[in-house]
């Protein structure tokens, strides 16, 4: 059933400078006065997924992001506001081609890449003379429609996605349309702005706004119009004060906690800081998952404007909390919808999964900082995989790091009675749809950030997985370069290197945080002097066709900590889960229609034993076996490892409101026989324990 060397150096920022001639569809560097970026994105196109990352964006291709618009016509189909018709006119039409176009582009699929072009060249062909994009507000009143969100269809917010799509329409196409859209939508956005911010119709913008000066400083880059910069302050004012709230200290007891209900939605621009002074991400409720995850980029994007380095210590601290608040084992938090803290049954929307990615990789570039990579693929390689099912065709509108039964019943979720308890079950339209049209961007874009153009003339590998690139150096000389690998399940990562001549050219490799003892060789010669673990090699040498870099990244088991001093199993960029045997059963609901619900084929309720988390690289056995490189991994039976564990039956902890009960506390003890459990990775799971209680 369905499932869902050479000169070799450590890198620091100050240390990376360059410039190189923008033409289009060139990689871009910041202009003066941005700060100088370490890294810049390559056009779409230039890298090519291998190996399973293929079959998974196959099957994308022949899933519900090929094939949306006709599973989902009545929102996505012909009457969409945003192609001309009478229909939906919010963000879930911008949300799909967000996913759509880069897909499309990366597996040079020409029929998925015309479904693209039509909402593409209405959006340009219908641009109204001030500037203004998109679907026009109805002169009067529309009739509403079950489904179709109609209004505000003035709102800043579903616009600053389709931007997202120009820009990379145009790095795929060098269609210049989009420089002469861009560039008139923005002007207008300078002149309307002042009069109605972003917050006017909703306030979804200005907890976004990150995502329309991206694609502003970006513009700026290319056409070098000084307006833009005035732009870039003006959206940075106008959108949620991020960088001050990051930084504030928890308030004491006594502190006013009312403009928490519901999530803060009510402080519109100018803020008032009485109420964000008073605000931290440890708050329950203090923001909307996805508002955090699209948010938190918002200080380094302007940190290129301004390069103080408040702004990056405020993401970093926002980081470090809501995993102390909030955090799961898996790199996400509970949030459903609001904040939700730390317990390992709280939900996690697939749409905060997929922003949260796009933040960290938007983050990497300008930065360089490697823990913004870590976390991308404990995200991607862990959570991302869980919430579709294999075929691609079904999501969860909430995952749970502990989830041992998913059914249509209710459960401890701010949401659960909004969406008539769907929201776990796997379908098409259960929880709720937003989740329907974002989810389709997280793997393009995760294949789209493998690579980077460095700012010293060179490539960078900064995220494993089997792909390929193939991009031309700032002098003009054209590579290729073949990453081999089964990654994140296998530790050996190789590079073969295709140049038609002799080249000089410096190879950034990413040398992850959990990484020690790490091994490179060139061509069968290991070098000696490798970068710590948590910093950037630097391979910077005369590289000739067929040179081969191979480097090894040994994975030890590592023990992390979570709520209620539970543990979880980490080795590399996996986390590990209790494997459960899954019985699915079809089911349907006259308002959201097909579904899924899963339940469990064994016990699931173990604690790990004391002993063996102490030593986990003795007490635990790591068993591997040979895949198809290309064969899909994400589930029971295609995972490539798993890990044999020590563990005990806890009798006393049962099901509690359809969820596992509140973990037995630390080192319960148990009376029954020590048992070996088997844990697999944690995407290649639908029912998991994955934060463990411990036994004695």
């Amino acid at each position: 059933m369905m499932r869902k060397h050479a000169f070799i150096c450590i890198l620091s920022s100050s240390l990376i400078l360059g410039l190189f001639t923008i033409t289009a569809r060139a990689q871009i560097q910041n202009r003066a006065p941005l700060h100088q970026n370490p890294y810049m994105e390559l056009p779409l196109g230039q890298i090519k997924a291998h190996g399973w990352l293929e079959e998974q964006l196959n099957r994308m291709k022949s899933g519900m992001t090929g094939h949306l618009d006709e599973r989902y016509a009545e929102v996505v189909g012909s009457r969409n506001a945003w192609l001309g018709g009478d229909g939906d006119a919010w963000e879930r039409g911008p949300y799909w081609i967000d996913g759509l176009l880069p897909l499309a582009y990366l597996t040079n699929d020409k029929a998925l890449q015309e479904k693209v072009q039509h909402w593409v060249d209405w959006t340009l062909e219908h641009q109204r003379k001030d500037g203004y994009i998109g679907p026009l507000p109805p002169k009067e009143k529309t009739a509403y429609e079950p489904g179709l969100q109609k209004e505000p269809a003035e709102d800043w917010w579903p616009r600053m996605v389709m931007l997202k799509v120009l820009k990379q329409y145009y790095e795929a196409t060098g269609d210049k349309k989009v420089i002469k859209a861009l560039s008139k939508y923005f002007k207008y956005q300078l002149e309307t702005l002042p009069q109605k911010p972003l917050d006017t119709w909703s306030f979804w913008a200005n907890r976004r706004g990150a995502d329309n000066l991206m694609v502003v400083y970006w513009l700026y880059n290319i056409t070098g119009e000084k307006y833009l910069l005035d732009l870039g302050t003006l959206l940075y004012e106008q959108t949620y004060p991020y960088t001050d709230i990051f930084m504030n200290a928890f308030p004491k007891a006594s502190a006013d906690l009312s403009h928490l209900y519901p999530y803060n939605i009510r402080n519109s621009y100018p803020y008032d800081k009485r109420i964000t002074r008073q605000m931290h991400v440890g708050q329950l409720q203090s923001f909307h998952c996805v508002n955090f995850a699209q948010g938190l980029k918002t200080p380094v994007i302007y940190y290129q404007q301004d390069p103080d380095s408040i702004y990056i210590t405020a993401v970093k601290r926002a980081l470090k909390d809501i995993r102390l608040f909030h955090g799961q084992a898996q790199g996400m938090y509970g949030g459903d919808e609001p904040l939700h803290g730390n317990a390992p049954t709280q939900g996690i929307e697939f749409c905060s999964i997929v922003e949260m990615l796009f933040s960290l990789e938007s983050m990497l570039p300008v930065t360089g900082d490697v823990s913004f990579a870590d976390q991308v693929e404990k995200i991607a390689y862990n959570a991302m995989p869980t919430q579709a099912t294999d075929d691609f065709n079904y999501r969860q509108y909430f995952q749970s790091a502990n989830q041992v039964m998913i059914t249509k019943t209710k459960r401890n979720f701010f949401e659960d009675n909004s969406h008539k308890a769907t929201d776990l079950v796997y379908g098409l339209l259960t929880g709720y749809t937003c989740c329907t049209a974002n989810m389709h961007q997280g793997w393009p874009k995760l294949v789209q950030n493998l690579w980077y153009q460095t700012a010293d003339g060179g490539v960078a590998a900064l995220i494993y997985g089997p792909s390929e690139l193939n991009t031309t150096l700032p002098g003009g000389q054209k590579i290729r370069v073949v990453e081999e690998t089964q990654y994140p399940f296998d530790d050996q990562v190789s590079f073969k290197v295709n140049t038609r001549k002799d080249v000089i050219f410096p190879l950034h490799l990413r040398i992850p945080t959990w990484a020690k003892k790490v091994r490179v060789s060139i061509n069968g010669k290991p070098i000696e002097q490798i970068a710590q673990r948590g910093t950037i090699l630097k391979l910077n040498r005369l590289w000739k066709d067929g040179d081969i870099v191979n480097v090894t990244f040994p994975m030890d088991i590592e023990i992390s900590r979570w709520a209620e001093q539970s543990v979880a199993v980490e080795r590399g960029p996996l986390v590990y889960a209790l494997k459960i045997e899954e019985h699915w059963q079809k089911h349907h609901d006259d308002e959201y229609g097909e579904y899924f619900e899963v339940l469990p084929g064994n016990d699931w309720n173990y604690g790990l034993v004391e002993k063996a988390i102490q030593s986990p690289n003795t007490s635990f056995e790591v068993v591997k076996k040979d895949i198809p490189g290309d064969q899909y991994p994400w589930n029971l039976s295609g995972a490539p490892i798993h890990l044999v564990a020590k563990a005990k039956k806890i009798p006393s902890w049962t099901i509690y409101n359809n969820m596992p009960g509140p973990l037995p506390m630390p080192f319960v003890a148990t009376e029954g026989a020590e048992q070996e459990i088997t844990l697999v990775p944690y995407g290649c799971t639908t029912l998991r324990v994955t934060e463990f209680p411990v036994v004695h």
